[in-house]
C-alpha cells in the first residue's frame, strides 16, 4: 500500500486508490459532479493546504531564500495538533490502502505538495518516491 503524491487533472494511476485534493480551491469551471471523474480530485480537504497568506509567498518565491521561507510557514501551519493528527491519520491508512494527495501545480518541487511528501514520510507514511527527482 501506497500514498501518492500527484498533480491533479492528469491520468489517474492503476490502483492510486481515492485522490484527496490538498488545495485551497476547487478547479475553475468544472463542475462539482465532474471532480472524480476528471481526475481532479474524490475528497477535497483544503485543510491540508497552505493558507492565503502561505500560498502568496510560494507564488512570489523566486530564490531559494523565499521558498525556504514558504516551506517554514508551510509546516508550521502543518504543525498544529488537529492538522498533525491528520497527517498521523493518513500515515496510518497508507499502510492498509493505496490512496493519493495532490495540488494543482505542474512542477512539485515548487508546490506545498513536496512539503506534505515530506510531513507524510516524517508522520510513518509509506509515500510512493517522486518522479520528479
Amino acid at each position: 500500500m501506497v500514498v501518492r503524491v500527484v498533480r491533479l487533472g492528469t491520468a489517474r494511476l492503476p490502483d492510486e486508490g481515492t485522490r484527496i485534493g490538498t488545495v485551497r480551491r476547487p478547479p475553475r469551471g468544472v463542475p462539482k459532479t465532474e471532480f472524480a471523474s476528471g481526475n481532479w480530485y474524490d475528497v477535497w480537504y483544503p485543510e491540508l493546504s497552505p493558507a492565503p497568506e502561505t500560498v502568496k509567498l510560494a507564488q512570489h518565491a523566486q530564490t531559494d531564500a523565499q521558498w525556504e521561507a514558504f516551506r517554514r510557514h508551510y509546516r508550521s501551519e502543518m504543525a498544529v495538533p488537529a492538522i498533525a493528527r491528520t497527517l498521523d491519520v493518513l500515515a496510518a491508512l497508507s499502510r492498509h490502502t493505496n490512496f493519493s494527495v495532490g495540488c494543482y501545480c505542474e512542477d512539485e518541487n515548487r508546490c506545498h505538495r513536496s512539503v506534505l511528501r515530506e510531513l507524510l514520510i516524517q508522520h510513518g507514511a509509506i509515500v510512493e518516491p517522486s518522479k520528479d527527482g
